[in-house]
């Protein structure tokens, strides 16, 4: 009987061990949204559309890793046609001035960080502050969740796509840092992007209106009629 048992148990453990296993970590390059990251193989991708602030439909791609009982995932949204897709839509008066397409990239990082995380029922955030990684400025925010899994969160905007990078562990797992912090931003050739200082986004230059023009990383612009008159803030908490 106790051999018997023995033979049992070791079936049992040859047959779990596949669900268990640990995937083959590499450093995944994707040119196409221009960043490279560690991760657990080759994603899955998903493409569909993300709702700004001003309810602008961006393009975006979901790409998604598996490891055991960890999930892993790159959020890029393509806000550089920011100016196109805002002035196609319909906007009543008050909010209507074209500097709003600017600020959907400016505050892209607090929308995404509330919509995603901050608002998300039955969450408890323990960290949400300012971050960089590589010298591009971003957010980082972590979680617990109702099911007392964590997840590690960072948020950056480079060249007007904005990168969310997201690990959800087990509840007593260390800390996801061969993910989180192994982001890199690259250039049209592949390298790895660096910087001498702090990078902050540039907004792209204005291509269907002059009116809300230049509010962006450059200093303070002169007097616009055409601007909101709170300094752009009037779409936090809109009803």
């Amino acid at each position: 009987m106790r051999t018997f048992r023995l033979v049992a148990v070791a079936c049992v453990l040859l047959v779990a061990r596949p669900l268990f296993a640990q995937k083959e970590w590499i450093e995944y390059k994707n040119m196409d949204d221009h960043f490279a990251i560690n991760a657990p193989g080759e994603p899955t991708a998903e493409k569909s559309s993300w709702t700004s602030e001003y309810d602008s439909k961006f393009p975006q791609t979901i790409y998604r890793w598996q490891d055991g009982p960890n999930r892993y995932s790159m959020r890029v949204v393509d806000y550089s046609d920011s100016e196109a897709l805002y002035m196609a839509n319909h906007h009543t008066d008050d909010f209507s001035a074209p500097a709003y397409w600017q600020i959907d990239i400016l505050g892209s990082i607090q929308w995404a960080a509330s919509q995603l995380y901050r608002l998300k029922p039955g969450v408890k955030l323990t960290f949400d502050n300012f971050h960089y990684i590589n010298l591009v400025t971003g957010q980082q925010l972590t979680v617990i969740n109702p099911d007392m899994t964590r997840t590690y969160v960072g948020i950056y905007l480079h060249e007007n796509r904005l990168y969310v990078t997201d690990a959800t562990v087990a509840r007593n797992a260390a800390a996801p840092i061969a993910f989180q912090q192994s982001l890199e931003f690259l250039d049209a050739e592949g390298k790895s992007v660096r910087y001498r200082t702090y990078y902050f986004d540039k907004l792209p230059e204005p291509k269907l209106g002059r009116r809300g023009a230049g509010q962006g990383t450059q200093g303070p612009p002169p007097p616009d009629p055409g601007a909101p008159a709170n300094g752009g803030q009037g779409g936090r908490g809109r009803q």
